[in-house]
This record gives C-alpha cells, sequence and structure tokens, in this order.
C-alpha cells in the first residue's frame, strides 16, 4: 500500500469516526478522541478489507469512505458493547 493511500485513509477514517459516533448515538465510552482514534482503525480495516477483494483502486473517495464509515460504525458499536 502506498503512504499517500494510507494517509487518504486516516484521514477518512478520522471523518467516518466521527460520523460514526453521530449515527450511533450516546455518549461516547472513550470521549470523542477515542472515536476518532477508533475512525482510523475502521478506515484501515475498511481499506483492508477492499483491498482484499481487489476494489481498493476502484471505489473512489466515496466508496472508500462507505468502507470507512462501516468499519468505523462496527469499531464504535463493539467498544460501545464492551465497556458496558
Amino acid at each position: 500500500m502506498a503512504l499517500w493511500t494510507l494517509i487518504l485513509w486516516l484521514i477518512i477514517g478520522a471523518a467516518a469516526g466521527l460520523l460514526g459516533r453521530k449515527l450511533i448515538g450516546g455518549a461516547p465510552p472513550f470521549g470523542t478522541a477515542g472515536d476518532v482514534i477508533l475512525g482510523l482503525a475502521g478506515g484501515v480495516v475498511g481499506g483492508y478489507i477492499l483491498a482484499l477483494l481487489g476494489a481498493s483502486g476502484g471505489v473512489g473517495v466515496v466508496g472508500s469512505f462507505i468502507a470507512a464509515l462501516l468499519g468505523a460504525l462496527l469499531l464504535i458499536w463493539l467498544s460501545n458493547k464492551l465497556k458496558k
């Protein structure tokens, strides 16, 4: 994976983490910074899954954001369940 691709995924992941918390709702168990970190991890996971599926080069920024958002939603949801 190229460095610029990773940087793009981190930016998209941070935005996805913030949006993911808004979609899930509730108080963030690790604060806003925790949601951004979970979004970053979700972005990397989403990008990796797209790469495994062979679709990482053809989905564009919108598809990348959707994959990152889904990864962030999953990680935020899991963090809510584990924190309880």
